[in-house]
């Protein structure tokens, strides 16, 4: 059952690729505007998403030490995960797509890609919807500390304000208030219905700008890289199977254990290309391991459902 839901949704999700890739194609859109659809998606969209996966639940001290619990564990697994690598490929970092290994094996979609397929395979648990959200900014921590060194091989870009002040953790911190003191039962019921509307339009824009990206690469050169599909091959499966090991036989809730595993085997996250073309470093590899990942995760992200 868990299968045929997760294969479902995440079919549900790849279509929202087709109407991007034909816009590009028949040229009434182009990778010029995904700068724009990308500031709407980031600065709007997914803060309107992490505010709204809060602001529907009701609150309990032990969901709020459940999110706690579930913040650090996914930040300790990505750190881990990443140490790993760079202890086996370290003599080779001088090459940037070791790097570009390194964080695209860890940093995934969890929050575009992964809300929608844990919401649908645990409907009756609301809760999993504020996992995604404190994964994304678990993540962020990560984004602009080891991520961006990664890119660049330099500390000098690492930047702590960005860490603290990017609108993953500004929405967190606006979220957590609304959700301890009840704003469901206070705040005015069109207020919860638009930013609940915007937040359900994250997963729909994410894919359509990726369909327009996927419309203006090779396909060649999208599935010729060996290195593209060792970071698949680490991203959709190898991690999320790390990270479940480690979760397993701690005496938490399944949907707990269930949602570590799915979120982190979603796509690679496109975050990392924004990186990429930010610091001008591997953007081709960077937008195929996105593209790639996302489009075979149709096949990976169901199978993982079997371990559940």
């Amino acid at each position: 059952m868990g299968f045929e839901i997760t294969f479902s949704n995440v079919l549900l999700t790849l279509i929202y690729i087709i109407p991007g890739f034909i816009i590009c194609k028949v040229k009434k859109a182009s990778a010029e505007h995904l700068p724009t659809l990308s500031a709407v998606l980031v600065y709007i969209l997914s803060p309107c998403m992490i505010i709204s996966s809060f602001i529907s639940l009701d609150y309990s001290a032990e969901s709020l030490l459940d999110m706690g619990l579930f913040f650090i564990a996914v930040l300790i697994l990505q750190i881990v995960f990443m140490l790993v690598l760079f202890l086996i490929f370290k003599r080779k970092y001088e090459d940037s797509k070791y790097r570009i290994l390194t964080i695209g094996s860890v940093l995934g979609n969890v929050g575009f890609f992964g809300l929608p397929i844990i919401k649908g395979l645990f409907p009756s648990n609301p809760e999993v919807a504020c996992y995604s959200s404190v994964y994304v900014v678990a993540m962020n921590l990560i984004v602009f500390t080891v991520g961006v060194f990664c890119l660049t091989n330099d500390r000098k870009f690492v930047s702590l304000k960005s860490t603290i002040l990017n609108p993953s953790t500004i929405s967190l911190i606006v979220a957590l208030p609304l959700f301890i003191f009840g704003a469901k039962n206070w705040l005015p019921t069109l207020a919860i219905d638009g930013i609940s509307l915007l937040g359900r339009m994250t997963t729909p824009l994410c894919m359509i700008i990726l369909g327009i990206r996927l419309a203006t690469v090779s396909f060649k050169k999208l599935f010729s890289r060996p290195m593209v599909y060792i970071i698949c091959l680490c991203k959709l499966i190898i991690f999320p199977l790390f990270c479940y090991l480690c979760v397993y036989f701690i005496p938490l809730a399944q949907t707990f254990k269930a949602s570590v595993l799915i979120l982190s085997g979603t796509p690679c996250a496109a975050v990392i290309l924004s990186l990429a073309e930010m610091h001008r470093s591997e953007m081709e590899l960077s937008a195929n391991c996105i593209l790639l990942s996302t489009l075979l995760c149709i096949a990976t992200v169901p199978l993982l459902t079997l371990l559940i």
